[in-house]
Parts: structure tokens; C-alpha cells; sequence
């Protein structure tokens, strides 16, 4: 069906333009003024630097704040279809609320209302396209400038002229109309002229994707006395359902959360809808009076009709805040969560793709998904039970009792729960590389795969772990059961402190423990070959045993370097006071590269004391 939209959308439009030539005046204005919400979007876009983004995150607190964000930022924006997809972008990366984002949907409807008070008394009693021009001439100058604000800036007022001069080509069409055919004669009265209109107001939005143009078409035909009222009316109503295509359309790459949200949208509007229908008499009522109240002529029925879509949207608002709590409730019985599947990526989908900070934030939630599952099967093959380690003090004490093997297939555990999620990852990351993301975000970016790399370079080294720890922990071999529980002992207290960083407020985090760390295990790397060699000697250890030891503690040292560096780069600081003080007392490269190449301490006497790795 699908493939033979276009065709049939193109042919309709050259067979109005055959029979009348001054339908391509009306599409053409069409088209300028969607290409100037598009233009208008992608300025706010380059020029917004993330500003909307952050004020959504402070802005869900409570309904009140919600709703009043919805309506400021369609109000500044003139696009509610662009404040629903960072809505679903922001709810689907699990940044708000589902509570939050129908508030927002909610002040949304009623900011979009604004477009129709600014064409209604602006637009169709001046001649705005005398101001398009300038607006067009002076973006044109910004946009190819080096200054992302500036683009940004150029970009938004080129939006801004385009579809001032849609709006004028729009009422220029209908002028010409006037003259030619009268439109009048196909309107429709009572219940049938409702639900006919209201239809056709449906699906003119959906096709245009945008309830303003179709308010701004609607408001034009009924300056040049093209439709009826009543029938304006109708097509309001209808462009209100239509207007929800865009949150479905959205949602459709959205997890459940998106398509709860976009569901609350449909559920809203169309309820709004039908409450305007039903008292669509006591409501013309209303608009005569508050039109006699501001000295609205009573003729001047694009103002009328202003008020009447303000009227229907803050009474649908009305309605529906005090049943909040109870669509809430609906859409999460409706569309139930997915039982979370560990294997599966959570954050990342194509709705958080939208804006530079949902890509950034989605991305470090999916690492730490990942970091989660990968500690797990870490600890699981060192036959250590995660709840158990994290709630002891004695981290020493539970490995020497910790002899019970995992009945764990450990590499189809690694394939299906962490080298899927790392593959999500990649795959995510190589897409932030064909989108404009500011580079300092793209660097983060960047630096979060490198993490899950580490991650998984881990979980290989334990899984290589895997077999000579079943061998010589389960059951006591001496000396070597000793220096594999060592190993195992120091892998699962740097998981313990991961988890207390993991744990603690940002403002109190501190990476410093870290460095210390990755020193302690270069130094522990160099002296276990010594250890080792002592141990032979003194006959403690067979020639077997030890060669097995020394490659896997080499794995195990492997293991540790990738869970400190993977923590170092997660939670370390790179703005404020304490950022700058722990770089400059965190140890660089070279002093670790120089701590790798000391000189090797003399070998132990045949007597000494043996004692496993720290």
C-alpha cells in the first residue's frame, strides 16, 4: 500500500493544478511554510546547544511544571510536533517520567494554540511577506558562518520567513479563488457538516504532519470566505486527531515507554475532540462571548475561530488533569513492560538518536547495563555469588569459603549476555558518526565505547580463568588453591570498590583510589614471577601447577586493568574544582610504563615465607 502513496499523492496534485491553476499557489504555500517549520526546527536544533533539553530534564518535577513547559517551549517554537519527539526521545532514554511527558504532551496542545492567535491577527491583516524578505535575505548571511549559534540563529529566521511567506501565498491562493470558485458551496450543516469536516481536518494534518499548517490553511479559507465557520470549526477539531500522527510516528522506533506516551497523546486528543463536538453549541457560545468581552468584531471569524481552538484545548486539559493518575495507570495495563531481557540493549533505539544529549546519555546507561552483566558472569566464574560479596566486609574470608562450582556455561553466558550488548553498542556509536553531534560530545561518545571495550576485554580474561579455577578451588590444593584464591580475592575487591563508586553521589566520587590501584597491580604483576619461582624452590609449588599460575595470573592482572580502566573512564570527572585536582595528582602513563620497567627484586631465599599475591 505504502508504495503507491507517492505516485497517487503526485498525481493529485497535477490533476488540481490542471483543473485549476491557482490550487499550485495554495501548495506551494503549503510547502514553503512545512519547509519553514523544518528549517525553524533545525536552527533550534544547532542553535539550542542542548538548552531545551536540559530545562525538559528539570521541567517534569511535578504536572504543573509539565504542563507549563509543554506550553512556553510550543509557544517559542511554534512546532508542537517537535516538543513531542524530544518528549519521546527524553522518555524513551528513561531521562523522565511517563507522568512528566503526557504533562508536557498536555501543555503542548495548548501552546500550539498561540499559531492561531498570531495568523488570525497578524498574518492575515498585514502584508507579512514584505517582512519574509528581509528575514530570508539576512538568514541566508548567518547560515555560512563558521558560529554554530549563528548558523543556528540563521537557520531559525530563515524558519521564520518561509513561513511568513507560505502564510501569504496560502491567502493569495485562496483571493484568487474568490474568483473563480466558490468553495462555500460544499458546505455542509449540522451533525453531517461536523463529522464530514472534522474528518477532513483529520486527515489533512496527517498528511502534512503539522495541525499549524493545516490551522494556518484552515484560517486563510476562512478569511477569503472559502469555508463556513461552522465548517472551520470542524476542521479545528479534526486537526487536533491529526496532530497525533506525529507522536505515533515517533514512537514506532520508541521503546514502550514512547508508545505509552504516544498513546496518552491519541487518548487525549481525541477525547478533547469529542468533548468539543458534543458541546460544540455551548462552546460557539463561549467564543461570542469572550469575542464581545476583548472586542473581537463579530465578523472577524478567523479571531473567533483563535478562541475557540484555545477555548477546546485548555477545556481538554481541564478534563483530563484530574484523571491523570488514572491514564497512567491505563497505558502502563495496556502496554505492559517487556520482562527485561539482559541480553537485549535497553537505551539504545532510534528515538534517542534525535538530540546530542539523549545520545550521550542513552549510551552511558547502556554501558552501565552492560558493566552489570559483565560483572556477574566475572564473579560467577570465580564460583562468587554477587549479593554475597557486595553485602560482606570480609571480602578474604567469603573467597576461602566460596568452593561450590556455577553450574555456568560460561562462553554461551558471555555470547548471549555480554558480546550482543557490545555489539548494540558499537553499532549505536558508528551511527553517532553520520549524525551533527558537537565534537565534545562525540569524544564522550567515543570514550564510553572504549569502556565497554574494557568491559569485555575482562569477561574474555576471565572466561580464559574459568577452567584452572574449577581445578584448583573447588577442592584444596595447597599452595596453588592459596595463590588462586589471591587472584580471585583482589578481581572481586575491585568489583566491591567499583560498586561503592558506583553507589556514592557524583559531587562525592573520588578516582584517586583507582591510580593507587592500577599501580598496586603492575607491582604485583612484576613480583609474582618471583613469588612463583620461590615457591619451586622451596617445594611448594610443582612445575605444572606454576606454569598454569603464571598464565593465569596474567589473565587475572588483564582482568583487573579492564575493570579499573573502564571505572576511571565512566566515573571520572572532566568539569570542576575536583576533576582538576585529581588529574594532577592521578598518575599518568609514563609513571606507569616506568613502575612496569623496574628493575625485578632478588628472588626469595629457599626458606622464606610464602605469601600469595596482595
Amino acid at each position: 500500500m505504502t508504495r503507491f502513496y507517492l505516485p497517487v499523492a503526485l498525481g493529485a496534485l497535477l490533476l488540481t493544478f490542471w483543473i485549476s491553476p491557482d490550487a499550485q499557489e495554495i501548495a506551494a504555500g503549503v510547502a514553503i511554510f512545512l519547509f519553514g517549520m523544518l528549517m525553524l526546527e533545525d536552527g533550534f536544533k544547532l542553535f539550542g546547544g542542548g538548552a531545551l533539553e536540559r530545562l525538559l530534564e528539570r521541567a517534569t518535577g511535578s504536572t504543573p511544571r509539565a504542563i507549563g513547559f509543554g506550553i512556553v517551549s510550543t509557544t517559542l517554537l511554534q512546532s508542537s510536533s517537535l516538543v513531542s519527539v524530544i518528549t519521546i526521545s527524553f522518555l524513551s532514554a528513561g531521562l523522565i517520567s511517563l507522568i512528566g511527558g503526557v504533562g508536557i504532551i498536555f501543555g503542548a496542545n495548548i501552546g500550539t494554540t498561540t499559531g492561531a492567535w498570531l495568523v488570525a491577527g497578524l498574518g492575515l491583516k498585514i502584508n507579512i511577506a514584505a517582512y519574509a524578505m528581509p528575514m530570508i535575505a539576512v538568514s541566508i548571511v548567518l547560515v555560512f558562518q563558521k558560529s554554530k549559534p549563528l548558523r543556528g540563529i540563521g537557520y531559525a529566521l530563515a524558519g521564520l520567513g518561509f513561513l511568513f511567506l507560505g502564510i501569504h501565498h496560502m491567502k493569495e491562493g485562496f483571493e484568487a479563488f474568490k474568483d473563480q470558485i466558490d468553495l462555500t458551496r460544499f458546505a455542509l450543516t449540522g451533525l453531517l457538516g461536523l463529522f464530514v469536516y472534522c474528518l477532513i481536518g483529520t486527515v489533512a494534518t496527517v498528511i502534512m504532519q503539522s495541525s499549524h499548517a493545516t490551522m494556518v490553511l484552515i484560517l486563510t479559507a476562512l478569511a477569503a470566505g472559502q469555508i463556513s465557520y461552522e465548517n472551520a470549526l470542524a476542521l479545528a477539531i479534526g486537526a487536533n486527531i491529526g496532530t497525533t500522527i506525529t507522536a505515533i510516528i515517533g514512537s514506532l522506533s520508541a521503546n514502550f515507554q514512547g508508545k505509552r506516551l504516544a498513546l496518552a497523546h491519541l487518548i487525549f486528543n481525541a477525547v478533547t475532540a469529542l468533548v468539543a463536538l458534543v458541546l460544540i453549541s455551548p462552546l460557539r457560545e463561549a467564543v461570542d462571548w469572550i469575542s464581545d468581552l476583548v472586542r473581537i468584531a463579530p465578523t472577524d471569524y478567523a479571531m473567533k475561530l483563535a478562541v475557540f481552538h484555545t477555548i477546546f484545548n485548555v477545556l481538554g486539559v481541564a478534563l483530563m488533569v484530574p484523571l491523570l493518575p488514572r491514564l497512567i495507570l491505563f497505558l502502563e495495563a495496556r502496554i505492559v513492560e517487556p520482562v527485561p531481557d539482559v541480553s537485549r540493549p535497553r537505551y539504545l533505539n532510534e528515538a534517542v538518536d534525535e538530540f546530542p544529549q539523549t545520545l550521550e546519555l542513552a549510551l552511558r546507561k547502556e554501558v552501565h547495563h552492560l558493566y552489570e552483566n559483565a560483572v556477574e558472569l566475572i564473579l560467577h566464574g570465580l564460583n562468587l555469588h554477587r549479593d554475597a560479596l557486595f553485602a560482606t566486609d570480609d571480602v578474604a574470608a567469603l573467597v576461602r569459603k566460596s568452593r561450590q562450582p556455577f553450574d555456568l556455561d560460561l562462553d554461551e553466558a558471555y555470547e548471549r549476555r555480554v558480546k550482543t550488548l557490545y555489539s548494540s553498542i558499537v553499532e549505536f556509536t558508528t551511527r553517532v558518526g553520520d549524525k551533527r553531534v558537537p565534537p565534545e560530545i562525540a569524544e564522550r561518545i567515543y570514550a564510553l565505547r572504549d569502556v565497554s571495550s574494557e568491559i569485555v576485554q575482562a569477561v574474555k580474561s576471565v572466561k580464559h580463568l574459568r577452567k584452572n579455577i574449577q581445578r584448583y578451588t573447588v577442592r584444596p590444593h595447597g599452595a596453588t588453591t592459596e595463590l588462586y584464591d589471591a587472584l580471585r580475592t583482589e578481581i572481586a575487591r575491585i568489583a566491591v570498590e567499583i560498586r561503592k563508586l558506583d553507589l556514592a553521589e557524583p559531587e562525592d566520587r573520588s578516582t584517586l583510589w583507582l591510580d593507587q590501584e592500577r599501580s598496586q597491580i603492575e607491582e604485583d604483576a612484576r613480583s609474582t614471577t618471583l613469588r612463583v619461582d620461590a615457591m619451586i624452590r622451596k617445594g611448594a609449588l610443582n612445575a605444572t601447577a606454576a606454569t598454569s599460575f603464571l598464565n593465569d595470573s596474567g589473565y587475572a592482572y588483564a582482568a583487573m586493568r579492564g575493570l579499573i580502566e573502564a571505572a576511571r573512564s565512566f566515573y571520572i570527572e572532566r568539569d570542576g574544582a575536583m576533576a582538576e585536582v585529581e588529574r594532577l595528582l592521578s598518575l599518568d602513563e609514563e609513571e606507569l610504563d616506568e613502575a612496569r620497567a623496574e628493575p625485578e627484586k632478588p628472588a626469595q631465599p629457599a626458606d622464606a615465607s610464602v605469601t600469595p599475591p596482595s
